[in-house]
């Protein structure tokens, strides 16, 4: 794609949403959601790693209207946050967001009901996470958060394709203690090569 003018970042066109992928639905919150929102996010070993406290029953009406509208990247500092539907419920939701929209930066992030892991539908998930961040919204990085000791988060990462350029040491104080930060990082042109990589292996399986 040819690079937008000097601070006029590619308005995405309307339709991208919601998504599919094989086994996936990646969708716009709705009010019923509640419910399947409450089987993860109020779970300790969910959010433990996250800035947020095990969600309540009281405080899941806020969590799911909060995020009703964040369904475009149009203005700096806007994000996307979708429910990860399978076999009709709501099983993680997943997240990109953006600084400055001249910069072309996404950081991408997501949360799921441990029922569900060992299948690889965290991995479906965040890599057409990947593909609306550099396809349909011509991100040129992508990058993730996380503390080290989220085994499971590095690893997606990792299974993504993307890079550790980052650990800082003891840099946030977080839940009453002094935590390490890593970075992952993917670029663009990074993306398209595994994309056409991976697309090629599957044709000649």
């Amino acid at each position: 794609m040819p690079e937008p003018a000097a601070g006029k970042p590619a308005v995405p066109a309307p339709g991208i949403l919601p998504r599919r992928t094989e086994r996936l639905l990646l969708r716009p919150f709705r009010h019923e959601d509640e419910a399947d929102v409450l089987a993860y996010r109020s779970r300790e070993e969910v959010v433990r790693y996250m800035p947020a406290d095990p969600l309540s029953e009281g405080a899941a009406h806020a969590f799911v209207a909060e995020r009703l509208q964040a369904t475009q990247i149009a203005a700096d500092n806007d994000r996307i946050i979708l429910a990860v539907e399978h076999g009709g419920r709501v099983i993680g939701d997943v997240l990109i967001g953006t600084g400055q929209l001249a910069d072309r930066q996404a950081e991408i992030g997501w949360a799921f009901n441990p029922e569900y892991h060992g299948r690889g539908l965290a991995t479906e998930a965040a890599r057409e996470l990947l593909s609306l961040a550099f396809g349909d919204l011509d991100m040129h990085r992508a990058w993730a958060q996380l503390d080290p000791r989220n085994i499971a988060s590095a690893r997606l990462c990792e299974r993504l394709g993307m890079r550790k350029e980052a650990h800082f040491v003891q840099d946030m104080w977080f839940k009453g203690e002094w935590r390490d930060t890593a970075i992952y990082a993917l670029l663009a042109a990074e993306w398209r090569e595994s994309s056409v990589a991976r697309s090629m292996s599957e044709r000649h399986r």
